[in-house]
């Protein structure tokens, strides 16, 4: 293969690999753009192993634009959330590697990301989801191997505390989430309440552009009467659908087949444990799906 051909092959590996990292598809496009214009300089038959060089070249740009991310985060309006990436379930992969792959991509997994330094995060990325050597994450990230050994440690240990809460089987989850739907659209406050658990938290991002709560909203009757409101203010042309983003079933709201909203559903114990509402516009471009393999 030439070297557009090598590149193209890998895309999808390496845009998830930003898109994990930085939680953003287009701030992963951007990396790629990058990684591309360094590759399409390079001989590519003087690289024994491109995917490893491509992969190392894309997390350490993804870990460097993370840096400068997580300085605008820092005043952005309200709480930040990961871009919604619409991605129905492949029934060419085995059911092992289908779970895994959804699981690598949801919002939970994302959320609980968010909360890790730029070199936890990347670290965790390269090692727990694409099983890269840990030699090649020392050199993609510039520490040694010990060092990242503990950055891994580390994350690993705020993921399974964060993120070990929020699963269930398929068929479980879309049960849930469709009795929960169906609650808030014919509002049903008694089903509602009986489908979310009593500390479920609901976390809104509007990023300034659309109305949604600044702070997160917690306990089963706040958000209860939170979603409850949402249907006294909905515009006309409104409707519900159930869509497959970031690994899982969840809701998205659109006017005239445009997305106005996502919303990501964890469940657990048979209950709603919690909401993720992204209403900014700027996040809802990639609802019409993208391969992150």
């Amino acid at each position: 293969m030439d070297t557009t051909e090598v590149f193209e092959t890998l895309r999808p590996r390496l845009l998830g690999v930003a898109y994990r990292i930085l939680g953003s598809v287009a701030d992963a496009e951007d990396v790629l753009q990058e990684a591309w214009m360094r590759w399409s300089c390079t001989d590519a038959s003087t690289v024994a192993n491109p995917e490893a060089y491509l992969v190392t070249v894309v997390g350490r740009r993804a870990t460097d634009h993370l840096r400068a991310a997580k300085r605008r985060r820092e005043s952005y309006t309200g709480p930040w959330l990961p871009e919604p990436v619409g991605n129905e379930p492949d029934p060419a992969l085995d059911p092992a590697a289908a779970a895994e792959l959804a699981d690598s991509l949801s919002m939970a997994l994302l959320v609980v990301l968010e909360t890790l330094s730029p070199l936890e995060r990347a670290a965790f990325v390269l090692r727990e989801v694409f099983d890269r050597p840990y030699p090649e994450v020392a050199a993609t990230l510039g520490r040694s191997e010990q060092a990242v050994r503990q950055l891994v440690h580390r994350a690993r240990g705020r993921v399974d505390d964060g993120h070990a809460r929020f699963r269930a089987d398929v068929a479980k989850h879309a049960q849930v989430v469709s009795r929960f739907l169906a609650a808030c659209q014919g509002a049903d406050l008694e089903t509602l309440l009986a489908v979310l658990a009593p500390d479920v938290v609901i976390i809104s991002d509007g990023g300034g552009q659309a109305q949604a709560p600044r702070r997160p909203v917690a306990g089963r009757d706040k958000v209860a009467r939170l979603l409850m409101g949402f249907n006294g203010r909905a515009p006309e042309g409104l409707t519900f659908g159930l869509e497959y983003f970031n690994g899982a079933l969840g809701i998205v709201a659109r006017v005239d087949g445009a997305p106005i909203a996502a919303m990501a559903v964890a469940v657990a114990g048979g209950t709603v444990q919690s909401l993720q509402l992204i209403a900014n516009p700027e996040k809802l471009a990639f609802l019409r799906g993208v391969d992150l393999r």
